[in-house]
């Protein structure tokens, strides 16, 4: 296991949720996955996130996955949502049990404030009184509007100090220039397409959806980026869009079915019970045979 990162930074995987065949949570196979994700190479988990289906699941549901990860966490770092409740109060409340379940930090969605940098600030600067762990940001695209800009984000950093951000904006622009603007923290990549280019513009972070089931591809990435092996960061950053494309059509049913092909018995549903029809699962199979055959997954 890798040690801690300064700043926070480095690859964070995010989790998936397996369920049951009545759609209730499989927290037995979870605690699996758990293993699976912490083994991966990587320096932090990301539970109760969008992969996860956290706006699907229930308070209790998101509290106790978050404690599942922390008490499987290993040496790594643990992150999880903790803003997701309707009313204030119950996001102060949220935030008070989620800091108590064993993670090392919480995040906060931007909560449809984007187009309100006031509101933006006054609001996580309030809610994050409610805890003393670090807090995150996520630009989460289920409550919009919800990417904000890098003026907004460098006060959030100097006025509420807040130790980085999951950028969905998926330009360049955007995240140019939230990093013009991060100081000490770490801007936090969700888009693949621009992973490289955002890496040598000063991103220093990674959560995507292809690490729910790959994160080893974005540890090697990662790996020779800093060692400053350009080149070979260049062609496993090729592997990586080789994953994000073979998972993009029925996500997040197809990052769960390439995990039960890695030994972890987690069924390839969803809370829409979504399915995958037959040919996606012999793609998904082809590409797991070849990753496989390059030493990328087991």
């Amino acid at each position: 296991m890798k040690k801690l990162t300064e700043y926070y930074n480095g690859v964070y995987a995010l989790m998936l949720t397996p369920y049951k065949e009545d759609l209730s949570v499989d927290y037995d196979v979870y605690e699996q996955y758990c293993d699976y994700q912490a083994a991966s190479g990587v320096e932090h988990l990301f539970c109760v996130c969008g992969t996860s289906e956290m706006a699907k699941l229930t308070l209790e549901e998101r509290i106790k996955l978050a404690e599942l990860t922390a008490k499987h966490k290993n040496d790594l770092t643990i992150v999880a949502t903790a803003n997701l409740e309707p009313s204030w109060f119950a996001q102060v409340e949220e935030v008070k049990r989620m800091s108590q379940t064993g993670v090392d930090g919480l995040v906060f969605t931007t909560k449809g404030f984007g187009d309100d940098p006031e509101r933006m600030v006054a609001y996580v600067g309030e809610l994050k009184q409610y805890t003393d762990l670090p807090v995150f940001l996520y630009e989460f695209p289920g409550l919009q509007p919800h990417k904000i800009s890098g003026e907004c984000y460098g006060r959030l950093v100097r006025e509420c100090g807040v130790y980085g951000i999951k950028d969905t904006t998926c330009t360049l622009e955007g995240i140019g220039a939230k990093i013009a603007e991060k100081g000490d923290t770490c801007v936090i990549q969700a888009n693949m397409p621009y992973l490289f280019e955002a890496f040598k513009m000063g991103a220093r972070g990674i959560m995507s959806t292809p690490t729910a089931c790959g994160a080893s591809f974005f540890a090697r990435f990662y790996d020779a980026f800093v060692a400053g092996d350009m080149a070979l960061a260049e062609r496993r950053y090729w592997d990586i869009m080789r994953l994000d494309d073979a998972i993009a059509d029925g996500f997040n049913v197809s990052a769960k079915y390439l995990v039960n092909l890695q030994g972890v018995p987690m069924k390839a549903i969803n809370r829409d019970n979504r399915t995958l029809a037959p040919q996606r699962l012999q793609a998904l199979g082809a590409f797991h045979d070849w990753a496989k055959s390059e030493g990328l997954m087991d």
